[in-house]
């Protein structure tokens, strides 16, 4: 028998909607569902690496390299960023309550075996390269997420 298959596209790059889209794709990674998180636009940064590497780009590139946050430690809130307070409040209540943090859901994801795919148009668009995202990423198009999407019962997107 076939495993129920799932996919999140996730297109925000606020903490708490990547939290979220994480905590959802561990879930269904726990129910068996085979899993694909699509990374796209702003949703990429969370998979950025936190430290700087260098990279051949343009000067455009290297401004979009230096504007957008580096990792999943340095993304905004949707709601109440309180002058970028927002996330170190957020990240005390939820060690606070023993839940993971979003590196953490992250290796969580990796080891469950989450598919986690970055969209390569987005890369050539906001000029990032594969040496800049963490580990364990694959690049594919839309048409490869499509190809998955079609497969799976439950398609998010966030």
């Amino acid at each position: 028998m076939d495993k129920e298959q799932t996919t999140i596209v996730l297109f925000s790059g606020e903490l708490d909607k990547a939290i979220a889209a994480f905590i959802i794709a561990n879930g269904a990674a726990a129910y068996d569902h085979e899993v694909t998180m699509f990374f796209t636009f702003w949703g990429l940064n969370a998979m950025r690496k936190e430290e700087a590497v260098k990279t051949d780009k343009g000067w455009l590139e290297k401004i979009f390299g230096w504007m957008m946050p580096r990792g999943a430690n340095k993304l905004g809130l949707s709601r109440m960023n309180i002058l970028g307070m927002g996330p170190s409040m957020i990240r005390h209540v939820m060690k606070k309550h023993k839940a993971l943090s979003l590196p953490q859901l992250i290796g969580l994801a990796q080891e469950q075996g989450v598919k986690l795919v970055a969209c390569t148009m987005t890369m050539d668009l906001l000029g990032l390269k594969r040496e800049e995202l963490i580990d364990g990423m694959e690049l594919a198009g839309v048409a490869a997420y499509l190809g998955d999407a079609t497969k799976a019962k439950v398609n998010l997107f966030i």
